[in-house]
């Protein structure tokens, strides 16, 4: 930051008393920063990321751009492709007013168990944190921080808020730090977020890993903010490294911070430098009057349906092709299109993650939109998504306006009218100031474009719900929850109540809620009316889409998870494919040898038919284009450019796919370093799908291999390629290192450089730089480099290495 800036900070903070400087430190609310207008400070806004920016509010009709999931952005292994990725959520974060983006998740896949695994990038720490990097720079080339999270080995839901997570010091920073450095000594990440729990006895909160390496050895400047809530104590949380508590007004600092400065148990000169931090984070984001402007103006801003659609092609991932794809749009028969999730498409998983898009277009629309109606049938085949899901808007008017969408009125005890909104979907929340004072229910009417028939309609909330169809009380029950949900439950995991509607037409409802457990006042309202699929003979289902199948030329079947299976707040407990997905695929398989199986999950799902199809694609939660991204991809107009980013288990049940369980309240990383593709390497094991692993839709050889010499910088490999195949191809050139011998323990191999090559047809040569830093290990409280000869292994894969080259390493720390 420039310097004149750092000095208008000094003259600030004498301005403000103690109190004044305390209160900057707690949130204003639950998205942003007290102003102060004595010193020229606006109030910070603060949106959750990272695959999106959703602003101050749930609220539909100020939708989001939604992008691809960060297993997606992982797949592209493209450090370009991030700083794209981050700079649309610049400009997206502007476009909402946010200053301060929630985002990149940068923990990794130590268990694909993992929850929130779709939010974070790989299960290697290099790759994690060059892309994060690359995602921080581009955001902030915006004027808007990063905030990378969760600091750190955050890396599984459950106990998230008390779980002590035991790593040895070598692990902890080859690994886990390893993937947040980059994106503060390169990057220069304005803001980071510690996470909720321990590491190695003390939370992340008031953890000595804040001070070193974070702002000691890595020198970071920036604000460290907590994640909502983590911060429990006063005296031990100030005197650490932790900046900001959120959200607010009410914290744990405060009036007892103020206390606890005026007693000597924290210095003022520590409160003094927490504010000289939020102060300097305001100057960046040009929250601070008399700061100046940022040094370079921001890059235009991308269309971003166009970015996400492109991101989405590129992160997919074809792990199998006999041959069959791409397909001819031109010269193409008819396609059986299969599969809840080919309708529902799930771009997104659940959690604080949830952005609102204008609109979502499913493989079905994407493919219909290309190849026609006359060539594209749809049959659900297997039922994935469960419960209440909400109205098509399209088909729902709003009975006062007569436009599109329902009205929401907040209504008093009495049934008085305090306040009225024209809502345009059926998916509802509202929060704190959001809601109207005396609030008791909130009413919900609309008219619905009902297909004929019997229908569950209903709705998804906490608390008690009456719902009346045509005039008739058809629904009078409570929505409980059962206890054994995560943080957030009334949102996101929200029972369903439905009752059975039959229609001839349109059907006029009016759905009455009052949230339980808000006695004193309503602080969140969130419901969701709709109506549940309904499945009553699976097997028919199946037999009737492997029909289908078999009358077509082709068949895509679209199987997948949802927001209840992959979300914030638990881990799965299972990696099958939810419901008779699987029997779908094989009987569809056996109906059609054309079969390609479009896998849209946000993190690994076990494919026990995977040999049986013609193609598997992995299209991740593909964000608001999917349906476009994956049309580009079967029908050759994009290439499949992603390689895996984690690897994919056979079963789920190899050892050497680590748990995330605790074991009284502490998890031991005792497989220490061998995470990821270590540890199949070391147990020797087969999985589906290995890391890197992706096929194009052209082949190459590898031809050479030639190493540079050793220098300060590491070593550079100059590998020539060719691509033998008759078009443009995209391949990842992937180095990985190992060192026999020595008095180290190391990994089989370890990811140590990749270069992304985009090349037609013929011979190619490209540079992968491999950076000293591969090769070092921890030894205690420094870094150490072990001399003599060390293996690179090169190829498109951790299994598939063909090429091999030796690098003689000189003694250095």
């Amino acid at each position: 930051m420039a310097a004149d800036d750092e000095d208008l900070i000094d003259t600030l903070i004498p301005r403000l008393d103690l109190d004044a400087k305390v209160r900057l430190l707690t949130g204003a609310d639950f998205w942003s920063t007290p102003a102060e207008p004595a010193i020229g400070l606006r109030r910070m806004v603060l949106s959750d990321g990272p695959s999106g920016v959703r602003g101050e509010s749930f609220d539909e009709r100020a939708p989001s751009l939604s992008l691809p999931s960060s297993t997606a952005l992982g797949a592209t292994w493209d450090p370009a492709a991030a700083r794209r990725y981050g700079s649309a959520l610049g400009a997206e974060a502007r476009r909402q007013g946010a200053d301060v983006v929630l985002g990149p998740t940068i923990n990794l896949h130590r268990s694909p168990f993992g929850g929130r695994h779709f939010e974070s990038l790989s299960e290697d720490p290099l790759l994690t944190g060059e892309l994060a990097a690359a995602y921080v720079a581009g955001l902030q080339s915006h004027g808007v921080a990063a905030t990378p999270k969760h600091y750190v080995a955050n890396d599984a839901e459950t106990e998230r808020f008390t779980v002590d997570n035991r790593v040895d010091e070598r692990t902890l920073h080859e690994l886990y730090l390893a993937a947040f450095e980059p994106v503060v000594t390169r990057a220069g990440a304005w803001a980071l977020m510690s996470a909720y729990n321990a590491v190695n006895g003390p939370t992340m909160s008031e953890n000595p890993l804040l001070a070193e390496p974070l702002t000691g050895e890595w020198g970071f400047d920036g604000l460290v903010v907590s994640d909502w809530g983590a911060v429990r104590t006063t005296e031990a949380s100030a005197n650490a490294e932790q900046h900001l508590v959120m959200p607010g007004p009410v914290g744990v600092w405060g009036e007892r911070l103020v206390a606890a400065v005026r007693d000597g148990r924290v210095a003022e000169a520590t409160v003094d430098e927490k504010v000289r931090r939020l102060l300097r984070l305001a100057a960046r984001v040009g929250a601070l009057d008399g700061a100046g402007a940022p040094p370079v103006a921001a890059p235009a801003a991308e269309d971003g349906p166009t970015v996400a659609r492109e991101l989405a092609a590129a992160g997919s991932v074809l792990v199998r092709n006999t041959g069959e794809l791409p397909w001819d749009a031109a010269t193409l028969g008819t396609v059986a299109v299969l599969g809840h999730n080919a309708a529902l498409a799930r771009i997104q998983g659940g959690g604080s993650a949830t952005v609102r898009p204008a609109a979502v277009v499913s493989p079905l629309e994407g493919l219909r939109a290309v190849l026609g109606g006359d060539r594209v049938r749809y049959r659900l085949g297997a039922q994935v998504a469960e419960g209440v899901q909400p109205f098509d808007p399209g088909r729902i008017t709003n009975p006062v306006t007569g436009g599109p969408g329902l009205r929401a009125v907040f209504r008093d005890a009495d049934g008085a009218e305090l306040r009225a909104e024209d809502r345009l979907g059926a998916s509802l929340i509202w929060m704190g100031p959001e809601i109207p004072e005396g609030a008791d229910h909130v009413e919900i009417s609309l008219r619905w474009d009902a297909p004929a028939g019997e229908h569950r309609v209903g709705a998804a909330a906490v608390g008690h719900l009456t719902l009346d169809a045509g005039g008739t009380t058809v629904l009078d029950t409570e929505g409980v929850l059962t206890g054994d949900e995560g943080p957030g439950a009334a949102i996101f995991e929200a029972p369903s109540v439905t009752a059975g509607v039959t229609t001839d037409g349109p059907v006029d409802l009016v759905l009455r809620f009052r949230p339980s457990g808000q006695e004193a006042g309503m602080a969140l309202v969130a419901v969701t009316v709709g109506t549940e699929t309904v499945v009553a003979d699976p097997d028919a289902e199946i037999a009737a889409a492997a029909a289908l199948a078999g009358e077509s030329d082709v068949a895509v079947v679209v199987v997948g998870t949802n927001d209840r299976i992959e979300s914030e707040g638990f881990d799965r407990s299972t990696l099958a494919l939810p419901g008779h997905q699987d029997a779908l695929v094989r009987a569809v398989a056996a109906a059609n040898p054309r079969t390609v199986v479009v896998v849209n999950s946000g993190s690994p799902v076990l494919l026990p038919w995977r040999d049986e199809v013609a193609a598997v694609l992995l299209g991740w939660f593909g964000g608001e284009r999917f349906g476009e991204a994956l049309a580009d991809v079967l029908l050759g107009a994009a290439e499949p450019g992603g390689r895996l980013p984690t690897t994919w288990p056979a079963t789920g049940e190899e050892r050497s796919v680590l748990s995330g369980v605790p074991a009284g309240g502490v998890l031991r990383y005792d497989e220490g370093v061998h995470i990821g593709h270590r540890n199949w390497l070391r147990h020797g094991e087969t999985p589906a799908y290995p890391f890197g692993h992706g096929l194009g839709y052209t082949t190459w050889t590898l031809d050479d291999a030639t190493t540079g010499p050793w220098s300060a910088d590491g070593v550079e490999v100059t590998v020539t390629l060719t691509n033998t195949g008759t078009r443009t191809g995209r391949q990842v050139v992937q180095a990985y290192l190992s060192r026999r011998g020595g008095d180290v323990e190391r990994p089989a191999r370890w990811l140590a450089g990749w270069a992304v090559v985009d090349a037609d047809p013929g011979t190619t040569t490209v540079t992968v730089p491999v950076s000293r830093r591969a090769f070092r290990h921890r030894a205690g409280a420094t870094w150490a480099t072990e001399p003599g000869t060390w293996t690179l292994h090169l190829g498109f894969s951790v299994t598939d290495t063909p090429l091999h080259a030796d690098v003689e390493v000189a003694a250095q720390g």
